[in-house]
């Protein structure tokens, strides 16, 4: 994956990786971008929420968090970070636990991804998460819709000018 590479130091904000995410000019609804401060002001990772219930509410969230973000460690049977923010957004406070993971090989464009779909005790969440050949962790939190291998193919770098303040 060529195209996912770690930008160069001259880009004045934002995360110095780029964010892989579905273009938000492709899809209904509204979007919204967080990114995750370390306290040295690095950028520890990227989420973005698109609300395609016109305003119920999230229906996915794509976090890209990079080696290192204090978000990716997770331990035993904790969600990832990206699932434990869409029940919040949705203001659902019951406890949600993964009960598995199962790898699952999908095609990006000319390249194999080891997806591997996280099954949560929550059932109307759907996750998957796969790794970027520049080391970032791409998670993909669904709320009752599931996730399907089209999904994979509207997935593309969104311009560094989205991240700038």
């Amino acid at each position: 994956m060529s195209f996912l590479r770690r930008r160069s130091a001259s880009v004045p904000a934002g995360p110095d990786f780029d964010v892989l995410a579905m273009d938000p000019t492709d899809w209904p609804g509204n979007l919204g971008a967080g990114l995750l401060p370390a306290p040295d002001g690095t950028c520890q990772g990227v989420f973005l929420r698109y609300d395609l219930f016109g305003g119920r509410g999230p229906a996915m969230i794509i976090g890209n968090l990079p080696e290192g973000s204090p978000a990716r460690e997770v331990t035993g049977s904790q969600v990832p970070f990206e699932v434990a923010q869409l029940m919040a957004a949705l203001e659902n406070d019951e406890p949600v636990e993964v009960t598995g993971v199962e790898d699952d090989p999908v095609m990006h464009e000319d390249n194999l991804l080891i997806v591997r779909r996280v099954k949560c005790s929550e059932e109307r969440i759907s996750c998957v998460q796969f790794d970027r050949s520049d080391g970032v962790l791409v998670t993909i939190a669904s709320w009752d819709r599931p996730i399907t291998n089209d999904l994979y193919a509207l997935l593309k770098p969104l311009p560094a000018e989205m991240f700038q303040h």
